[in-house]
């Protein structure tokens, strides 16, 4: 069982670059995959989430190309050759791994599909709810079946059949809900029509565009065209501003810091950390130097002078929902009270991410009181070193590593194999950060060429 042990910093002083964007890959590997030709995906994230969706497509009958990749975890830049929105019934039933992401969004390409595909994933994400895909689906006239030992839970099972475009109006704000029905509708005639109850990472319908297929919008309601088969086209993806986070938590929150994080995705819909930690007191400097394939792509600067409390707004949550983790250690750190509600989704994550941050934080001596839907944070207590539980979730791991770095003693969090599924390189970034070297890169290329094909 693979350990971080982390002890305080003095300084951070760094300039680096983070990993491909989780949620753009993902999604990089299907639109590609049922293109008409070939895509060339550059920085792809080689997590083991996204590798789970590219392994899915192959079994789908997509080959593909490794052109590059980081050596010890996986591919970075990838030729994928689409099949028209036609795949091919997998040989197996496919293991999505840890991915909610991969699972939901298989579900909307396989839907319309004219075979039978059976979905599963590791015993977390056989918890978390599928009923939120699967009824709007059904809605379309898919036929899903969710046969988990929980009511509404992997693994599925997917019959193909010809869908039907609907206007489906989401209970909870998702973008893997939205994503899903969107890519359902494509193998549909007529419109299909996502609403949503508020703004949701737009990543979906900004790639969509990018391989030529045309969605409308009109305030929270997105509107797509069945019929439409993407464009071959190249694509890179940006680097993940929530794995940047953990950085910018960590260099706002120390004084005399200066950190620069390059060519990271700065699309508006994900970058409301900045906004929470500016208002936290942070002094962080964003520029966009590439509008590359549709989506904003820049560097933040980040100058460290100290934290005071905040209320996360309840219009905020939803693009704030995979960095609430980092920011309750912010708030820890933060001098005054930091109030975080109506984050109810936070409990059918990896993992019940309140009860799983509550106790974290009270092992090392903060002040803190769970809800329902959230918690509250009296920062300005000194944290202490602990042991800490992972829990198997990639973003506990991270935040308190974080933490860790602002505590007396020494922090050991157990179980932290879980961090590749995001962020491959990031152990290494934190020791070079803990041994204050000033270019903690952890991404050296190795170029390497073969073939994975399926026929």
């Amino acid at each position: 069982m693979s350990v971080f042990k982390v002890k305080a910093i003095q300084s951070l002083q760094a300039e680096f670059s983070v990993p491909g964007d989780k949620s753009m890959s993902h999604r990089a590997a299907m639109i590609a995959g049922i293109s008409n030709g070939d895509c060339l995906i550059r920085n792809f994230l080689p997590s083991e989430d996204c590798l789970n969706t590219l392994k899915a497509m192959g079994a789908l009958g997509v080959s593909y190309t490794i052109l590059e990749e980081l050596e010890g975890f996986g591919p970075t830049v990838i030729r994928i050759s689409g099949r028209k929105m036609k795949l091919l019934k997998s040989p197996m039933p496919i293991d999505c791994g840890n991915s909610g992401t991969g699972m939901r969004l298989l579900a909307g390409l396989l839907a319309a599909q004219p075979f039978d595909t059976e979905l599963f994933g590791d015993e977390s994400l056989s918890s978390r709810p599928m009923g939120r895909i699967i009824n709007p689906l059904a809605q379309m006239g898919a036929e899903i079946h969710a046969r988990g030992e929980k009511a509404g839970c992997a693994p599925l099972v997917i019959r193909g059949k010809e869908l039907q475009p609907i206007t489906y109006e989401m209970p909870v704000a998702s973008a893997q809900v939205k994503s899903a029905i969107l890519l359902a509708g494509m193998f549909c005639e007529g419109k299909t029509t996502v609403i949503q109850p508020a703004e949701t990472r737009d990543h979906t319908e900004r790639m969509l565009a990018a391989f030529g297929v045309r969605t409308e919008r009109e305030g929270n309601a997105i509107t797509l065209h069945g019929g439409q088969c993407p464009d071959a086209r190249d694509f890179r993806v940006p680097g993940d501003i929530s794995s940047a986070a953990f950085w910018i938590v960590a260099a706002a929150a120390l004084q005399g810091s200066r950190l620069l994080i390059q060519d990271v995705g700065l699309n508006e819909s994900r970058n409301a950390i900045i906004s929470v930690m500016v208002r936290m007191g942070a002094k962080i400097s964003d520029r966009v130097h590439n509008q590359e394939d549709g989506e904003p792509i820049g560097n933040i600067e980040i100058c460290g002078r100290g934290l005071t409390g905040t209320v996360i707004r309840p219009e905020e949550v939803p693009n704030l929902i995979d960095e609430i983790p980092v920011i309750a250690v912010a708030a820890a750190l933060a001098e005054g009270k930091t109030v975080i509600r109506n984050a109810k989704e936070l409990r059918v994550k990896e993992t019940d991410r309140i009860t799983t941050v509550v106790k974290n934080l009270r092992l090392m001596g903060a002040e803190v009181e769970e809800f329902d839907d959230g918690m509250e944070i009296i920062g300005g207590k000194p944290l202490h070193g602990a042991v800490l539980q992972s829990y198997g979730d990639h973003r506990i791991a991270m935040a308190f590593a974080i933490a860790g770095l602002f505590a007396e003693g020494e922090t050991i969090i157990e179980n932290t194999d879980c961090v590749n599924t995001s962020y491959p390189g990031f152990e290494k970034h934190l020791s070079a950060i803990m041994k204050e070297k000033t270019d903690p890169q952890a991404y050296v290329l190795k170029t390497i060429k073969h073939e994975k094909a399926w026929d």
